[in-house]
């Protein structure tokens, strides 16, 4: 993923009025990613950035080998899932001869929509509840140096509820996407909470959305590779093989914990009363409902919330 012209680090690209870190777009590599031809083989993985893009990375490779964490243990996610809007990825696709091919976004649906229409591939939505998103984001401004400053953190969580963070607002993301889901049937909406809290029905959920069946067996060995902390030792994913300069990781790890709820560590009372307000006059008319906190370990407990969870 390195790049001669470092350069490039400090370049902000300005696409539609959403800024991209220049290191790995370029004014012609979001232009390509909208005219791109999508198979109807293909599966898609579309996220705002801090979501799960990474877990749903893992589980969509793990589902597609039947549970055998080889190619997700000796190629790096970059490479089997290639984010469509990044420079390299026309030349890792060109090359790659595997059905179906794995390729994730973190555009908006206003932009790349129109790309898809009519197309047969299947599209993986993933969210997560924004405070949550909004904290893993401010910690990975810190680590990753093809970010602008992320200031303090009052000015970061302003931005991000003004939309003017790279990869724009987070707003117009969710709602954007999961608005297809009643006209899409080849979408599925999938949340992290999900993920977290019962990883082995959100195996089975995305299994049987890719028409890829497994027994019991097969999704116990996804849900053994995919679990966070095996993701966090795999260097496939982690990020720790991207170079010091792109990535600092002596300010931080790619995957720091995982948990539901972590935003309770960095938000006072005034910014939780702050973004709420915001929140609920930005989502008016939305129905989709988040998981914002894990509860107390009690007897069935996250059952519930998993339940309540899929309902969405």
């Amino acid at each position: 993923m390195s790049r001669s012209d470092m350069a490039r680090l400090d370049v902000i690209e300005m696409f539609h009025g959403i800024s991209f870190p220049g290191h790995l777009h370029t004014q012609d590599s979001l232009q390509l990613a909208l005219k791109f031809p999508f198979k109807d083989t293909d599966i898609l993985i579309v996220s705002y950035p801090k979501s799960g893009t990474t877990w749903m990375q893992e589980i969509v490779t793990l589902t597609s080998s039947r549970g055998d964490p080889h190619l997700s243990q000796t190629v790096p996610n970059w490479a089997r899932a290639p984010w469509l809007e990044q420079y390299y990825s026309a030349a890792v696709l060109e090359a790659s001869s595997t059905t179906p091919r794995v390729i994730t976004t973190h555009l908006p649906h206003h932009l790349l929509g129109p790309t898809l229409r009519g197309s047969k591939a299947k599209v993986i939505y993933v969210s997560r509840n924004p405070k949550d998103v909004l904290v893993s984001f401010y910690h990975f401004h810190k680590i990753a140096n093809f970010f602008p400053e992320a200031g303090s953190f009052p000015e970061f969580l302003n931005r991000f509820l003004e939309g003017t963070l790279p990869f724009g607002s987070w707003f117009d993301h969710v709602k954007g996407w999961t608005s297809q889901t009643a006209t899409m049937n080849n979408l599925l909406h999938i949340t992290y909470e999900e993920m977290s809290l019962d990883l082995h029905g959100a195996i089975k959920r995305v299994s049987s959305f890719l028409q890829c069946p497994l027994v019991e067996d097969e999704v116990n060995n996804c849900v053994k590779h995919c679990s966070f902390s095996s993701m966090k030792d795999n260097k496939m994913i982690n990020y720790t093989l991207v170079p010091e300069e792109i990535m600092d990781h002596s300010k931080g790890s790619f995957m720091r914990t995982g948990k539901i709820g972590d935003w309770k560590n960095m938000f006072t009372e005034e910014q939780n009363q702050y973004f709420k307000s915001v929140f609920k006059s930005k989502m008016q008319g939305c129905t989709l409902e988040f998981v914002w906190e894990q509860e107390k370990e009690e007897p069935h407990a996250n059952e519930q919330i998993s339940r309540k969870n899929t309902e969405l």
